[in-house]
């Protein structure tokens, strides 16, 4: 079994009390519904189907986890929405040609250059990879989409 957030092999190997199948990793903050709420069971099946478990540290907990196929949805579209407005930025963005426009642009916009690149205080990241890179998580998204509907 493979933790979903960090794709490390899972130590613990959990058997099913029932049929004897292995059970999913859900992670510490999972709680487990009634056995005959077949509803909530199948959404978490939905869930887990599309990477999202309960692991945290347990600091803040897992984080924001939608409670129903129509919310799961709708938060991936939302989250859609706002990959599609960074695909913007970086259409629209002129990507420096001196240092000193470097250095601006660096205490401008950090945050979206260091989702592209760990490196970008030192290297002037390209339009083209941060579309890539963007590009590629609406393609998640939409077969994540696919997936649960």
């Amino acid at each position: 079994m493979n933790d979903i957030e960090r794709g490390e092999k899972s130590v613990l190997e959990a058997k099913c009390p029932q049929c004897g199948d292995l059970m999913a990793n859900m992670g510490l903050d999972f709680e487990s519904p009634k056995k005959d709420d077949l509803k909530k069971w199948e959404h978490l099946k939905s869930l887990y189907s599309v990477g999202i478990a309960f692991h945290s540290c347990g600091c803040s907990g897992p984080g924001y986890i939608p409670n129903s196929k129509e919310k799961l949805i709708e938060y991936f579209e939302y989250l859609k929405t706002k990959y599609l407005k960074n695909i913007d930025f970086w259409r629209m963005r002129i990507e420096p040609t001196t240092k000193a426009e470097h250095d601006k642009e660096n205490q401008r916009n950090w945050v979206n250059l260091g989702t592209i690149s760990s490196n970008f205080r030192k290297e002037i990241v390209k339009n083209q990879d941060g579309i890539d890179f963007w590009l590629k998580k609406v393609q998640e998204i939409e077969s994540k989409i696919s997936l649960i509907k």
